[in-house]
Order: C-alpha cells, then structure tokens, then sequence
C-alpha cells in the first residue's frame, strides 16, 4: 500500500486532475510528490522519462498528463490529439514498467465507450462498436493506453490500473471556449454575459444529449482508494470483464439542465437560445461505476455544489486573470 513516505509521481500535476490530486495528497499526508512541468521535461520524450524514473525511483504513478478538450478542439486536431496522447503515455507507461513501480494509475475517458452503447455504460461494453466520430483520435489514444496497462499486467505481473472518469470539473479546469468541455464554456459563457448585460446565451445543439459529471477532488479520492487497496483485490478487479474501472457519480443530466443550473449558479437572468445547426455528440454518456461502489467507494460532491465550488474559484482565478492579462495590455 501506498503509504506516507512512499515515493510518488504525478505526472501532469499542474492540471485539472494533476492539481486535484497534488491537493489531496497534501491533505492525507503524503509529502513531496514528484513532479516535472513541461519546461523541465517532455513527457513525449522516452529517454527524458526513464532518466527521471532512474533519478527517482518512484513506487506509485498517477499518469494525469495528456492532452484534452472538447468537440470543437478534438474536430479541429485530430492528428494532435492521437499523436501527443499515444506519445506521452507510451514513454510513462514504459519507464514505469522498467522502475519497477509497485502502482501506476492511468486515467482512459468515457469517449471511449462505442458512441450507441447502452447505458449506464458497464466495462464490459468496450470495443463493442464504433465510437463517436468527434472525438475519435482522442478515444483510441486513451484505449491504447488502457490496452497497454493490461498487457503489462498479464505479461509481467504489473499493477497498472486503468480507470474511467466522468467528465471532470473543478479548480484549474480550462475555461478556453476553444478547448474546454462543455460545463466550463457554458459557466465561462453565462458569466462574461451577466457582465456584460446581454440578455442571450447561445448552447450548442439541441440540449438533449445526457452527461455525467464529476467533480474533480472526488476523483482525486478515488484513485487514491485504488492505490491503496490489498493486491489481490486489486487483481481481481483487472481480471473481471473489460479490465477497467469505471469512476462517476452515477448521476447525469441534459444539457439543457447544466445549462439552468450554471445560468442559477452565476445569476444570470436572461434567455438561453438552442442553435441546432451546431454537433450534439453522443446522445448519452452515463457510467455505470457500481464496480467501484463495490470495493467501497462512492461521490461525495453533488453537481451544483461542484459548480459553485468551480465558479469561486474561476471568479478568483480564471476570470481575474483574464481581467489582469487585459488591463496590463
């Protein structure tokens, strides 16, 4: 198990995931994560891994490192999203294998679950039909990476764990229109027109696709859970259909619903327009996470307290910084 003194890499520890967990594990007790930004080193980069994973020997791995986004920036770089994703996990994954770490968790996506599978989505459900086309490159990068942890574990014994969240939200999310999932361009979009007097929010589609979501510390929770449950449990686990865990809330919403929620949550009190001629995505994205409720674990954070948690912190960071940025211009 992974205790205090344990030597511990967060690779990614400056993003949405990657700070959650940095705070959580301050919180419990675990001192001095390792960590590299991307000036001190590429993650793409196979030998700069291995030399850092010889230097520091760490035991257990969050892989929290990737490149992400939404519908607009998955349509618009496809080519980057497979070949960015597929290189960095491929270089931690490996080094990890040749340290020795005792545990590696590796964080897959529920874009990778087939864009019709039935919902609530189980593990078993993988690679069971084709997956939704907006977000395709992005999806086989991640299932290449949960594939590469289980080969791993059967050819040599490994303990690397892939798991699937929810769409997380939360402190440090990206708040870019260009690039951020839906729950943070909407609370973006809704804040900066109650700033600016307009009576119009305009929402992608038509509103009634159905997403999870989950906040982003109670993930953080979950995969320190993981790391620290008995080995044979944990093996069990991997070896039961599919080979991943599945992390939610068990709990979605339209996004029409989002939509009224964060419009509550910012205090606008204008109209909220659907334009239709705009991609939907998958009907439904639902996980069924009672795999994980098993072994003991379940959210603690309800959505709209998630989303004012998130807005407090965008209006002290994101949204100020912005207003910083502008007035230092």
């Amino acid at each position: 198990m992974m205790d205090k003194q344990s030597r511990i890499f967060v690779a990614g520890h400056r993003g949405l995931l990657g700070s959650a967990l940095m705070r959580t594990l301050e919180t419990r007790g675990y001192r001095d994560p390792i960590t590299r930004t991307h000036k001190e080193l590429d993650l793409a980069d196979a030998e700069g891994v291995q030399a850092l994973f010889r230097q520091e020997r760490p035991e257990y791995v969050f892989m929290a490192a990737a490149k992400v986004g939404g519908i607009q920036a998955n349509s618009a770089l496809p080519a980057e999203f497979i070949q960015t994703n597929l290189a960095i996990q491929t270089s931690v994954i490996h080094a990890a294998h040749l340290a020795s770490v005792e545990r590696l968790v590796f964080f897959g996506s529920n874009c990778t679950y087939p864009k019709d599978a039935l919902q609530p989505m189980r593990e078993e459900y993988l690679s069971t039909g084709p997956l939704e086309p907006t977000s395709e490159s992005y999806a086989v990068a991640k299932i290449a990476g949960m594939k590469m942890c289980q080969a791993y574990n059967q050819q040599y014994g490994s303990l690397f764990i892939p798991v699937i969240p929810a769409t997380l939200y939360g402190p440090n999310d990206d708040f870019d229109s260009n690039t951020s999932h839906v729950l943070t361009a909407l609370l973006d979009r809704y804040h900066k027109a109650k700033e600016s007097g307009e009576q119009k929010v305009v929402l992608w589609g038509t509103g009634e696709p159905r997403r999870e979501f989950l906040y982003v510390n109670d993930m953080a929770d979950a995969c320190i859970y993981l790391m620290n449950l008995d080995a044979d449990t944990m093996r069990s686990v991997l070896g039961l259909p599919g080979g991943v865990v599945n992390i939610g809330s068990g709990l979605d919403v339209s996004i029409r619903e989002l939509a009224d929620i964060i419009g509550r949550v910012v205090g606008f009190q204008g109209q909220t327009e659907n334009d239709t001629g705009r991609p939907d995505g998958a009907p439904r994205k639902l996980l069924d996470s009672s795999r994980m409720n098993g072994l003991g674990w379940s959210s603690t954070v309800p959505l709209e307290d998630g989303i004012k948690k998130t807005y407090e912190w965008y209006l002290d960071n994101a949204f100020a910084g912005t207003i910083k940025k502008r007035l230092a211009s």
